[in-house]
């Protein structure tokens, strides 16, 4: 028999006609994130979930739905699911690792390239029919060339960030829980610094650390307050990595130059004093998003809950624990 699964969100065309082809599938169809009790409508009496980062997957819900074998996360990140009540109730919980570092690594390049070069700001005046021409002093931005970048967790994505910043001629500084080995660090030309030394010496910093209790809000009032007042921060993370009200202050005192986020502390809203600033680049939660990258996410997703629901072992589990 083929399993049965409810999927929160409709995905990329090719994932849609394999899990209407190898699964019995209903879909929460409509363009907005499911409501718990929509997900719970929906996931009651069937073997797989497949969520997306907008859902919350808590004990109660997996309470109201005691069927599932397997909770497929549409996504690397999986801090939206309560894991440890998962592990309890002995499903399985996987996850997309890999696919989506490059898509990743060139949406925290063009963030990058927006806050440096001022591009937000300017495509807004030309927009507005407010461009007077050109002159020598207008929209002047900040070079790349010669500038350190300070990559803050340095995983696949982080080093992916680094082999770009090489192209364009910057140094690489990198701060991760667990320092590489020299020869690491020599091959991703990096070099080592603490926290507090990257915040201080770098132009540019992005930031690419998972979200844990241990990260959230790793950069706040005090790190800021390190930062260069020529220096700009990037996140393509997870939005409450950053204090925005934090970095709110940091940008009204004019601590930093500037800042690019594609996420959000509390997704969809934003803090509404960030839209004030014509030096903060603004973009909706992008980092994946190309059709290659979200369909390859579909198809491991799938390929995770149809291993589960045969008996077996997923590709991609993130509590093995329960397979013991």
């Amino acid at each position: 028999m083929k399993p049965i699964v409810f999927l929160t969100r409709t995905l990329p065309p090719a994932v849609m006609e394999r899990l209407e082809r190898e699964t019995g599938l209903a879909v929460h169809a409509e363009n907005r994130p499911a409501t718990n009790d929509e997900i719970i409508a929906g996931a009651e009496g069937r073997n797989a979930l497949l969520c997306t980062v907008t859902d919350r997957i808590d004990a109660a819900l997996l309470d109201a739905c005691p069927s599932l074998k397997v909770i497929a996360n549409f996504g690397v990140g999986y801090n939206h699911i309560d894991v440890a009540a998962a592990t309890a109730r002995k499903i399985a919980v996987t996850n997309t690792p890999g696919v989506l570092t490059d898509a990743t690594a060139d949406l925290a390049f063009a963030l990058l390239l927006a806050t440096a070069r001022r591009l937000g700001e300017g495509e807004r005046i030309v927009r507005a029919r407010q461009w007077k021409g050109w002159g020598p002093l207008e929209m002047l931005g900040a070079e790349l060339n010669g500038a350190a970048l300070g990559i803050v967790g340095f995983g696949r994505i982080g080093r992916a960030v680094a082999c770009r910043a090489r192209g364009f001629g910057m140094r690489v500084i990198y701060w991760n829980r667990t320092r590489l080995s020299s020869a690491d660090e020599t091959a991703c030309d990096a070099t080592y610094a603490t926290l507090d030394e990257l915040l201080k010496t770098a132009d540019f910093i992005s930031l690419h650390v998972a979200y844990t209790p241990e990260t959230h809000h790793l950069i706040g009032d005090e790190q800021l307050s390190l930062m260069k007042p020529t220096a700009y921060l990037i996140n393509t993370a997870r939005g409450a990595i950053i204090d925005e009200r934090a970095l709110v202050r940091a940008l009204q005192s004019r601590r930093i130059a500037g800042a690019g986020l594609d996420v959000f502390e509390h997704e969809p809203q934003i803090e509404p004093e960030l839209f004030d600033f014509e030096n903060v680049v603004l973009i909706p939660h992008l980092g994946s998003a190309t059709i290659a990258t979200r369909t390859r996410m579909g198809m491991i997703a799938v390929d995770n809950l149809l291993a589960v629901c045969a008996g077996g072992r997923p590709p991609n589990c993130v509590n093995p624990e329960v397979f013991s």
